[in-house]
């Protein structure tokens, strides 16, 4: 149970709430899109994880940034370590079930390929891409 206690102390220094407009955002990450992904599947699934489910989530947690969206939104395929994380693979379960609810599959990368580009990829002149964002 002390471990619990210990694991759930770390998650609740990770998600610190402030009131914003009358309603509790989560400050996460710094990374939007993760922010609002795990943010709100965290929300949704705290309350009722066991031990083993907060150390599968802080594990989770400890993943670098870029290379976890990527593994969420299947870009690239995580290594099996990380497959076999029951919270990733619910995260990722519900990412992919968005992105093909909400999206259209051309506007999304082939696995192995970038998502989406940058504003200074490749450019034609000074300051203005041809590719990309536009």
């Amino acid at each position: 149970m002390a471990t619990l206690r210990i694991a759930l102390r770390n998650v609740h220094r990770i998600f610190n709430t402030s009131a914003v407009s009358g309603r509790t955002t989560t400050v996460f990450r710094g990374f939007l899109e993760l922010d609002l992904v795990l943010g709100k599947w965290v929300e949704e699934h705290i309350h009722s994880m066991d031990e083993n489910g907060i150390k599968a989530l802080v594990k989770v947690l400890d993943l670098e940034n870029p290379d976890l969206w990527k593994w969420l939104t299947g870009q690239e395929q995580p290594p099996e370590a990380v497959t076999v994380n029951p919270v990733f693979s619910a995260v990722q379960q519900r990412v992919l079930k968005n992105l093909n609810n909400h999206s259209s599959p051309e506007t999304r990368a082939t696995p192995g390929q970038p998502w989406v580009r940058g504003w200074d990829d490749i450019k034609k002149g000074r300051d203005s891409p041809i590719t990309g964002n536009q």
